[in-house]
This record gives C-alpha cells, sequence and structure tokens, in this order.
C-alpha cells in the first residue's frame, strides 16, 4: 500500500467505494487522514462496512464542512455531462476534487527514494486503444529484463494498492481519460500515448475535451521522455507542443505504418518490421510477423510504443526482441483461444467500437467475423472499408438484424447467440482463416461486458476443439 501523504490529521471524502474507492479509504487512513466514505450502492457501502470503514452520507448538505478534499471514483461524471451533485457541491465550496491518481503521485516518492542507488521510476500509459495490451507489455518486457516491477491503474491493481517501490523498480500505469482528466498532480518520468479515436465524448464534452483529458498526462507534470503516436493529427500535434524541434529525442515518435527517419529518436512499424531510428540512422529492426501474441497492424503499434517506453529506460533491443516473443497478450484482447487444422480462434471481444473493430478485421487475411451486442449510435456502417477480408460474418444479440443491414455483400448468418455462431463457424472454418469474435458494439442481454462475452466464445470454442 502506498499511505497518502500530505493529509494527515484531515478529514477526506470519498466518493465511490469501488476497487480505487476502498483502496484510497485505506490510503487515507494509513497515512493518518480520515476518510469520509460514500457510495449510493447498498451493495458498496454494506462491503466498505465490512471491512472496518465507517460511512457518512455526502449526499447531505453538510456533509462537507471542514473536509480538505473529495476523492471520487473515475467512473462518477464531475464536470460533463453533467457533475455529481456532491462533486458540484465541492466544486460550489472550493473543494480540491481529485482522484487516486493524483494522490498516487502526490505520495509515492519520498526522501527515501534519495537514498536508493537507482530511484524507481513511473511510466504512464494513455490512449483511446491499445493502452491495456501496451501496459502489460511494458511490465512483461521489464519483467523478463529482471526489473522489479508493479502494474497498476486501469489494469491490475488500483495504483494506491501496489507495495511502495523498491530501488530500481519501474511501475508501470494504464490511465484512461477519466483518470487523467482529474488528477491533480500527472508526473510520470516517461509517457505514452497510442493513439486516438472517438470515444467517451459525452463525458469529455467533445473530441477536444477527450484529447485535452489525455494530453494533460503530458502538460501537467512534464514526463522526462514523452512516447507518442503520430498516426493521427492530435498526435502529431501533442508531439509538436512537446518537442523543441523535429530533433528533440525527448520525444519519441511512434507509427504503425509510416517511415519516421527524420527526427531525433523514432520508433516505427512496416510491412511487419519494427525499426528504431535515431540522430538520422537505423539502430534496431524487430520482425514482428511472427509474434502469436501481437497479431497485426494494431498490435504492431503497440509493441512500438512499448519498445520506444523501455529503450527509454536503457533496456537493450535484443532483450526486448525476446520479450516480445514470449508476450502471451492478453485476456480478450488479440487473445490466441486455440488452433486446429490451421485455423486460429482469436478472441477479440474488448473491440467494443468501431474503430477497435477496424483493426482487428485488418489483423487476419481470412476471417469468420462473430459480431453484434447493442447497437451504439452510429452504427457500424463506417466498417465497411474493413469488411474484404472477412469471409463470412455470424451476427448475435439485440442487434444482429441491424449489423446485417449496415455491412452490405458481405455473406453473413443470423446466430442469435455466441454458441450458435462459434458452432457454425467451426463447421466453415477453412485452412488459413481465423475465427473471431470483436462485436463492435457494445454488451447486450447476453453478455453483460466484453469479459462475459469473451469468456463465453472462449469457453465453447475449448469445448469445441479441446485445450
Amino acid at each position: 500500500m502506498i499511505p497518502v501523504k500530505g493529509m494527515k490529521g484531515q478529514k477526506v471524502a470519498v466518493l465511490g467505494l469501488g476497487r480505487s474507492g476502498l483502496a484510497t479509504a485505506a490510503a487515507l487512513r494509513a497515512g493518518g487522514a480520515e476518510p469520509l466514505l460514500w457510495d449510493d450502492s447498498p451493495e458498496a457501502r454494506a462491503k466498505a462496512e465490512a471491512e472496518g470503514f465507517a460511512l457518512t452520507d455526502l449526499t447531505r448538505n453538510a456533509a462537507l464542512e471542514g473536509v480538505a478534499c473529495l476523492v471520487t471514483s473515475p467512473g462518477i461524471p464531475h464536470l460533463y455531462p453533467a457533475p455529481n451533485p456532491v462533486i458540484a457541491r465541492a466544486l460550489e465550496g472550493g473543494i480540491p476534487v481529485d482522484n487516486d491518481i493524483g494522490l498516487f503521485f502526490q505520495s509515492a516518492a519520498g526522501p527515501e527514494w534519495e537514498e536508493m542507488e537507482t530511484p524507481p521510476k513511473v511510466v504512464a500509459v494513455t490512449g483511446s486503444n491499445g493502452k491495456s495490451t501496451t501496459t502489460a507489455l511494458i511490465h512483461h518486457i521489464l519483467q523478463v529484463a529482471g526489473k522489479p516491477t508493479q502494474m497498476a491503474g486501469n489494469i491490475g491493481k488500483g495504483v494506491l494498492s501496489i507495495d511502495p517501490p523498491v530501488d530500481g523498480e519501474v511501475v508501470v500505469l494504464e490511465l484512461s481519460s477519466y483518470q487523467t482528466d482529474l488528477a491533480r498532480a500527472l508526473t510520470p518520468d516517461v509517457a505514452v500515448f497510442t493513439n486516438l479515436s472517438p470515444d467517451h465524448l459525452d463525458r469529455h464534452g467533445g473530441m477536444g475535451g477527450y484529447f485535452a483529458a489525455k494530453a494533460r498526462l503530458f502538460t501537467l507534470g512534464g514526463p522526462d521522455r514523452a512516447v507518442v503516436g503520430v498516426d493521427e493529427v492530435e498526435g502529431r500535434f501533442l508531439a509538436d507542443q512537446l518537442g523543441q524541434g523535429p530533433e528533440d529525442d525527448r520525444v519519441i515518435r511512434v507509427s504503425s505504418g509510416t517511415k519516421l527517419e527524420g527526427f531525433g529518436w523514432s520508433v516505427f512499424a512496416r510491412k511487419g518490421f519494427l525499426a528504431e531510428w535515431r540522430k538520422g540512422r537505423q539502430v534496431a529492426s524487430i520482425d514482428l510477423r511472427d509474434i502469436k501474441g501481437l497479431p497485426g497492424a494494431h498490435n504492431h503499434q503497440n509493441a512500438c510504443a512499448a519498445y520506444a517506453a523501455c529503450r527509454s529506460l536503457g533496456l537493450a533491443p535484443k532483450l526486448i526482441e525476446g520479450a516480445l516473443h514470449s508476450f502471451a497478450g492478453l485476456p480478450h484482447r488479440s487473445q490466441l483461444v486455440g488452433e486446429r487444422a490451421g485455423v486460429r480462434f482469436v478472441n477479440d471481444s474488448k473491440a467494443t467500437n468501431v474503430d477497435s473493430a477496424a483493426k482487428a478485421l485488418q489483423a487476419f487475411p481470412k476471417i469468420r467475423w462473430i459480431a453484434g451486442g447493442l447497437g451504439k449510435d452510429g452504427g457500424i456502417a463506417s466498417l465497411q472499408p474493413y469488411l474484404g477480408s472477412v469471409v463470412k460474418a455470424y451476427l448475435i444479440g439485440h442487434s444482429a438484424r441491424d449489423f446485417a443491414l449496415q455491412i452490405g455483400e458481405t455473406p453473413h448468418e443470423i446466430c442469435e447467440t455466441m454458441e450458435r455462431a462459434v458452432a457454425r463457424a467451426a463447421e466453415e472454418e477453412e485452412e488459413g482463416e481465423a475465427v473471431l469474435t470483436a462485436s463492435a458494439e457494445a454488451s447486450s442481454e447476453q453478455s453483460p461486458n466484453f469479459e462475459k462475452r469473451g469468456d463465453d466464445f472462449t469457453t465453447r470454442v475449448k469445448a469445441l476443439i479441446g485445450g
């Protein structure tokens, strides 16, 4: 646990008692603060009481009197589409509003770090797609290198639940826009921006607010190194704002598909090969094509970002290359579930929006695509350019028939359920194909979240092919 510093003897309100909220409460108490806890859910309140915490109804008008800070969970709106009433009252009263990420950066380092031979470092990863894979990949590479490392944030543990970092340790954090938008302190040593595509726009008041939330990771604290994906204009703008010119190697530009040879430091992938360039010359190259845990151009971008972050930490190219080959991938993200007779079964259930589904559909040359769920605004018509690889679509869930109307001439079958879709795809599969689940939609009544949908796919595939 990371005890929260600077709040000893003070009352600190904690709104939202999920994983991060309870961890925050424990860290505040360990640091000598008095946490005042509340959640609208009776179940969450009962769990907090079972762990020995007292509750304070923060919805009462006088509940915030004498409170030094309000710490809120990431899922609770603090600005758009409208602030939660408790947060609104804190804003009206000038009470600082923070989250566990801000408390972590405020509290993790201390005088003891100055006595270490190699003070710990923090690598923080944000972006629209690929940040979980990139975070886990950095963590994996560090483990293979024998470096002490912990992974937390939007993946793994809550940030305040980790152990105090030891000499030479690297803490790797995945941070969502919900987390970066509110944190009052953001001071990583290395900050990584993967890419940007429309998501959570209601929560950020539009695309500009969404990008601004991500950019705070780079602009608020000023990392020593910035690894920036430049395949979108927002990334190019961010890299330009951070650097003092193209030769400034404090900014490492990353791309999947574009040569980046004219910069102080860049890492890019083309035709399945990763290339590192520094000051006008190539210094390393890695063949990514046979790395099973990282299929497709989108994962090659993740590999470039993780490689760049690890190089900035001083790791050698050959060590990183070996670690890439042993990376198994994350559950529900281009996860290879099994193989049979030259057919791969791939769980990419995390692909719940059009952009991530488009990337998944470009990862394999011939795909039997299991898709569908609960339709989002805009539908999936924009996927048309990426359907050339789809041999046949097997449509499930609430929006299966709407899906069918939007995929044009692509062969398809209304299967309704995952069980039926997996069975039909397995019956029709041919060597060299991939059976892929990437819904491009929200979860439905059949599967309440992408994890359940992916687990359902995995269970049924393994029952069919063994394993």
